[in-house]
């Protein structure tokens, strides 16, 4: 996927109603997870699983990520972070 035609949100655009569900890339544009929710100034992704089952919440600051909406209009975020680098972070608990 060509991000460098995608639009970057703006910080008022990071809400939960815009960013809960968006797919997060790893670098080598693999889907390596979607935000759940956020948590204050954190985001918290659901990394692993299958349709949710089995993830683990795990999470990073919202600066962290590089939030941005497609040609669809559909919100992603791409990370430097691949997704054994998340699953070895620690487990979020609300």
């Amino acid at each position: 996927m060509d991000h460098s035609k995608h639009v970057r949100l703006t910080s008022s655009e990071l809400t939960p109603e815009v960013l809960e569900g968006a797919t997060i890339y790893g670098p080598d544009d693999e889907t390596i997870g979607s935000v759940s929710h956020l948590h204050g100034s954190q985001v918290v992704i659901d990394v692993g699983g299958f349709l949710g089952i089995g993830a683990k919440p795990v999470a990073v600051d919202a600066r962290e990520l590089d939030f941005m909406r497609d040609e669809d209009g559909d919100v992603h975020a791409v990370t430097t972070w691949t997704k054994d680098q998340l699953k070895e972070m620690p487990e979020h608990v609300d």
